[in-house]
């Protein structure tokens, strides 16, 4: 097992997390005596203390960030069903539409599954009618306050934390979304304390098979950037955690993709994919979001990373542009994969 020293520290944005415990240890999580300091060393320190994360796939091997080279990672395409939602189609039909415009995989919301079983339909036979599709579940969709300070709130959270991975496992799905929903407004959240409540959430994931993925939302005070959500994955020790990132959330949290170096090939299972306008961050809003290549993201940059690190992701198209919703279904969900694998591929 490889121990991390007291002295060795993990880099996130401008500070040095010192990490007190190995991170394969799990019973370490929670006792070790964690502290954030400014002070810094050199590259090569920094390539030696990552060694004991590079195993759970968070962090890129040091030779690997030492010298990038081309290796065989592995992209998957698939959409997420807000970039249809304006349509107003049921779950099922978007699962055809899905599969008709050539995806490889499909992130439903909760609410449309809330809405299948309301209706009458059975979650299993939504789950067969996806696999039967050739489609797997890449991700789904809720909304659980894991991360509050609040112990009662918290208690809530993860109640309803366990019903969505109940429903998720029932489609055949292996992941959730995990936002920071409910501390949005929270900048004083401790990220220490994110973490050990995240390894919590992931601990009942292992009970339901389903790995719920921290999801980096740009307008959270507490998880805006990527460093902030890796550093409450890392911390959390469990071999299963991992971030979820969006091109359009990144931007808009100020996180530079120059950081997904630091990163290993599973740490990122799930990559929201769009585009956004030229304006200015403040002013950006879901609704702006636009078909990967129409604006301005640098997504040629973002896939050489992607293909010189070995990435393992599935990309999902997730927009929610009201002129699109007023366009039919499967043209979107078409013009959305041509327009993924045009930037892929550049």
């Amino acid at each position: 097992m490889t121990r991390i020293g007291p002295a060795r520290r993990w880099f996130r944005g401008r500070c040095w997390v010192r990490i007190g415990r190995s991170l394969a240890d799990s019973s370490a999580i929670g006792k070790g005596n964690r502290t954030v300091t400014t002070s810094k060393f050199s590259r090569r320190d920094w390539l030696g203390a990552s060694a004991g994360m590079v195993g759970a796939g968070l962090l890129a091997s040091p030779a690997a960030a030492a010298a990038p080279k081309e290796e065989a990672g592995s992209i998957t395409f698939g959409l997420n069903t807000s970039t249809i939602q304006g349509q107003k189609l049921t779950i099922a039909k978007e699962v055809e539409v899905v599969a008709k415009a050539g995806y490889q995989g499909i992130e439903p919301w909760i609410r449309e599954l809330d809405q299948h079983v309301k209706d009458g339909g059975s979650l299993a036979d939504l789950g067969k009618q996806i696999k039967d599709a050739g489609l797997t579940v890449i991700d789904a969709i809720g909304f659980f306050e894991w991360a509050v300070d609040d112990d009662a709130k918290r208690k809530k959270g993860l109640e309803e934390a366990r019903r969505n991975m109940e429903m998720v496992r029932a489609i055949g799905g292996t992941r959730l979304a995990a936002p920071p929903f409910g501390a949005t407004d929270r900048a004083d959240l401790d990220l220490r304390k994110a973490a050990e409540r995240y390894r919590a959430l992931l601990e009942i994931g292992d009970s339901y098979g389903v790995t719920p993925i921290v999801e980096v939302w740009g307008f959270s005070r507490p998880i805006s950037r990527l460093g902030e959500a890796a550093m409450v994955a890392i911390e959390s020790g469990h071999p299963k955690a991992a971030i979820l990132a969006d091109v359009y959330h990144l931007h808009k949290g100020g996180s530079d993709f120059g950081g997904l170096h630091l990163l290993g090939p599973d740490a990122i299972p799930v990559l929201h994919m769009n585009d956004y306008p030229d304006l200015p961050r403040e002013k950006l809003n879901d609704a702006d979001r636009v078909y990967p290549g129409d604006g301005v993201a640098p997504l040629k940059d973002l896939f050489r990373t992607i293909r010189t690190l070995g990435l393992r992701v599935n990309l999902s198209l997730e927009l929610f542009n009201r002129e699109y919703w007023k366009l039919d279904a499967l043209t979107v969900a078409r013009t959305g994969l041509e327009k993924m694998k045009a930037v892929v591929g550049a």
